[in-house]
This record gives structure tokens, C-alpha cells and sequence, in this order.
């Protein structure tokens, strides 16, 4: 594995890390809001052993990228990002969007005069979220807005939010996602404007918040109808921002698509069953992006 720094849009600068061998099928994987490149290390670690070449990035505003000094953060700010990552492949890869990631994938592929990608995999997300899960979502990152005075304190936070996973018993791994000031406190490693800069999401203007949310699920809709290539949605068996009732409704917009639900794991998939995320992954990629398939 290797960090890189990759030039975006608007002269921000990404950071990444490359799993892997550049000669193999090459797999762009995107984060969810809230998290960083480091949430892959397991599924690219494993996916870089059996041959593909993993590009895990850092979203704007996000772990050590660069931040918007304009606050632009949308799903179609993102996906103008990922159409510049692009650049540096050969032939286009398979693309992993985790919520935030898979939002950012869709809006780079709705305004493309052209396939983007080799296969898609939305991970926990759909055009039409359940509302009240991504008003959760937006409130644990609105959160703990000074930081936290320790690591076993944001442990505890995190543990809040995920009821369903065990709470770590050594919370230095947090540093991945946390970072330090000067005066001690920790504070989550993500621009807080990816929240204030949304509509209604840092008020209690309902209708603005709805609207937006509406927008968003508009350009995610034109967005999978654009996808020409095979894609496959992997929910997480308990979550709470993608229903049954988004499933169904996915299908109906994309009947080609092919869906994974993984039991026993919420919104954070790939956190709560790392295994069955990635063999789920692998199966998939195997069959329509294979790791020595060679350049056409």
C-alpha cells in the first residue's frame, strides 16, 4: 500500500491509498459521510491479495484531504471529484460507493457523455432513503461539535450510535478517524460544513431539509438510470436509512441491478461484517470485473 495525492477540482487535493499490483483490474472505492479511506483497509487489503488494484480516497473535506474553503460539498461537488480520479486509469474501473460515495457516484455518472465505470457497487444507499435515517446520520455528525476530551469518550459516542456493534475495548484506533487540537481535544476528522452547508440540515426548517434531501434523490434516480454497466446494491440487513421499501423500489427503477443484503450489519456495512462485506464484493467483481481481466 502506498499514499498518493491525487489533484481533484476547484484545486483541491485528495489523498489516497493504492492496494496492490497497477497491472490489475483497478477498483475505486468511496467512502460514506463522516468516514475516511481507512474504513476499507480490510476489503482492499483482502481484494489487492486476490488481484485487483484498490484505490481507497479520501473525499473532500474528509480524513487528510483537502477541505472546500467554499463549503462545497453535494453529491454532484463529489462526483466532479471522483470524474478527475478517474483520470489516472487506463480503463475504467469498478467503482464501491459507501452512502456519501455511492451518492457521489451516481451524480458523476448522470452528466458523463459515457460510461464511467466497469461495474457498480452502492453500499447502504439508494435514490429514495428512508428520511429519519439520514436525520440520525446528520446528528451524529453534528455532534460533539468542541470535540471530546479523550478517545474513550468518543468511544463511548460512537457506541451510542452503533448499539448493534461491540464497543472496541482499545479506542486508539479512533486516531483514524479523530484528530487532535493543540489544546488536547479530539475532534472528528471531517469538515463541519459537510452538515451547515445543507439546506435545513442545520436548522429546523423542515421544508429545506426535504427539499434538498428531494434533489438528492432526483439526481441519485437520473444517476442509476445512466448506469449501463452491471451494478450491485449491498444493504445492510438492519439499517435504517435504506428500507425493504427502498429495496423494492431500487429494483423497480434498476431491474438489472443485482442486491446483497447483509444480515446482522447496519448503515456501516463494511464495519459491522467486514467478511461478508467483502466476499459479497468479491463475488461480484469476479463475475463482471474480474482482477486478470485484461485491457479491451
Amino acid at each position: 500500500m502506498r499514499t498518493i495525492r491525487i489533484a481533484a477540482t476547484e484545486g483541491l487535493q485528495l489523498t489516497a491509498d493504492e492496494w496492490g499490483n497497477p497491472s490489475g483490474a483497478p477498483v475505486v472505492m468511496c467512502h460514506g459521510a463522516g468516514q475516511n479511506r481507512h474504513a476499507w483497509k480490510n476489503t482492499a487489503d483482502t481484494l489487492a491479495g486476490r488481484g485487483w488494484f484498490v484505490t481507497t480516497v479520501d473525499a473532500r473535506g474528509h480524513g487528510d484531504s483537502d477541505w472546500s474553503t467554499e463549503a462545497r460539498y453535494d453529491s454532484e461537488d463529489n462526483g466532479r471529484d471522483i470524474v478527475a480520479l478517474l483520470k489516472r486509469f487506463h480503463r475504467p474501473p469498478a467503482i464501491v460507493g459507501a452512502s456519501m460515495g455511492g451518492m457521489a457516484s451516481l451524480a458523476a455518472q448522470r452528466t458523463a457523455t459515457g460510461q464511467l465505470y466497469s461495474a457498480v457497487i452502492l453500499v447502504d444507499i439508494t435514490p429514495h432513503f428512508d428520511p429519519e435515517g439520514a436525520r440520525r446520520i446528520i446528528s451524529f455528525m453534528s455532534g460533539n461539535p468542541d470535540g471530546f476530551a479523550d478517545l474513550d469518550e468518543a468511544a463511548d459516542a460512537i457506541a451510542a450510535y452503533n448499539p448493534h456493534r461491540p464497543r472496541p475495548a482499545n479506542s486508539s484506533g479512533l486516531t483514524r478517524v479523530l484528530r487532535q487540537r493543540p489544546d488536547g481535544r479530539w475532534m472528528w476528522r471531517w469538515d463541519p460544513a459537510y452538515v451547515t452547508s445543507k439546506p435545513g440540515f442545520d436548522s429546523d426548517n423542515e421544508n429545506d431539509m426535504a427539499a434538498h434531501m428531494e434533489l438528492t434523490s432526483r439526481i441519485m434516480s437520473e444517476g442509476a438510470q445512466a448506469v449501463n454497466v452491471p451494478m450491485l446494491l449491498v444493504r445492510g440487513g438492519q439499517s435504517d436509512l435504506v428500507t425493504p421499501e427502498a429495496v423494492r423500489g431500487f429494483r423497480d427503477l434498476v431491474p438489472e441491478a443485482e442486491f446483497v443484503d447483509v444480515a446482522g450489519t447496519g448503515h456501516m456495512v463494511a464495519g459491522d461484517d467486514n467478511d461478508a462485506f467483502t466476499e459479497a464484493v468479491a463475488e461480484f467483481l469476479t463475475r463482471h470485473h474480474p482482477s486478470g481481466s485484461s485491457v479491451s
